[in-house]
């Protein structure tokens, strides 16, 4: 007598993982060739790429296919995985993703204790340039310094960057420590600014200062996290932009899809790429914020100049 197959219970998504939205819309901005979603993740599908035992959310699918196909209708020729943490260190999805994307996709991977040198320079020659740590304790713990010196040395010589996920209170407590740090350094989603603190605060003021250090980088993106107003994310636009126009020649921009541990509904991803012409309404800027400076900073293949 066959036993009856048993089906694993379907996984339950946590509170702050919409689903993406329905039906973004069609960007009226003509995009540069070549420009780069430089933050984004590739989620599951978890029977093929399972979720760690010990992850602090439980996200819904959103599989390589889905989003090659929204960066079709944006017109987003690259972009950049970042590996999520409810994937742990097994990079088994980045790896798939990054294997199958004809060049156009770079990744930033996690590493731990664990990560070995044989599985970091796998991870380089599949196209990973970047590692990041995570700050924010819905996450993880956040890292010692002695846990960072550890991951320095393992990807040493490799030229990745290292990309910061803090809250904005925190930037201006680690300033020293992104200083300290060999190599290119990116702070991801405008540092997760609290634009309640005004203009001038100690964030953003150390964030200024280490965009003059002429060594961190800043990621214009999520201004649906940092608004304060909703969308179009007026405040958080305004910022982001004065930043572009602060330091031109290192900022980046990702849609941050498929924005998991976000309040209320997943934003219009098209909305957020036609948001790119009030950052960065002068053309060369748009240029260096979405072709220029990623393939600078992710070490993509030389570019073109022309736009979809």
């Amino acid at each position: 007598m066959t036993e009856p197959a048993v089906h694993e219970p379907a996984l339950v998504p946590s509170p702050g993982c919409p689903p993406p939205h329905p039906a973004p819309r069609t960007p009226s901005l003509a995009l540069p060739r070549d420009s780069c979603d430089a933050h984004c993740h590739i989620l599951g599908p978890a029977d093929l790429f399972p979720y760690a035992p010990d992850r602090t959310f439980t996200p819904l699918d959103a599989p390589k296919g889905q989003l090659r196909a929204l960066h079709a209708h944006l017109g987003l020729d690259r972009a950049v995985v970042v590996q999520s943490s409810c994937h742990g260190y097994d990079h088994s999805v980045l790896l798939d993703a990054l294997r199958s994307g004809g060049g156009r996709l770079r990744g930033v991977a996690l590493i731990g204790e664990t990560s070995t040198r044989a599985e970091i320079e796998e991870l380089h020659r599949a196209g990973v340039r970047g590692f990041r740590l995570n700050f924010l304790p819905h996450l993880r713990t956040p890292p010692t310094r002695d846990e960072i010196d550890a991951v320095l040395e393992r990807v040493d010589g490799l030229g990745w960057a290292a990309q910061l996920h803090v809250r904005g209170e925190e930037i201006a407590v680690l300033e020293d420590l992104v200083r300290a740090l060999p190599g290119r350094v990116v702070v991801d989603h405008i540092g997760r600014v609290d634009l309640a603190a005004g203009p001038d605060s100690p964030a953003l003021r150390s964030l200024r200062a280490l965009l003059d250090s002429g060594n961190v980088w800043v990621k214009v993106s999520g201004v649906d996290r940092v608004s304060r107003q909703g969308p179009p994310y007026a405040d958080a636009v305004a910022l982001a932009a004065s930043l572009v126009a602060y330091a031109p020649e290192r900022v980046v921009w990702g849609t941050d899809y498929p924005h998991v541990n976000i309040t209320g509904d997943a934003p219009d991803d098209g909305l957020l790429v036609d948001l790119l012409e009030h950052m960065a309404p002068d053309p060369a800027h748009l240029r260096r914020l979405l072709v220029d400076n990623p393939a600078e900073l992710f070490d993509f293949p030389a570019v073109h100049q022309s736009v979809h």
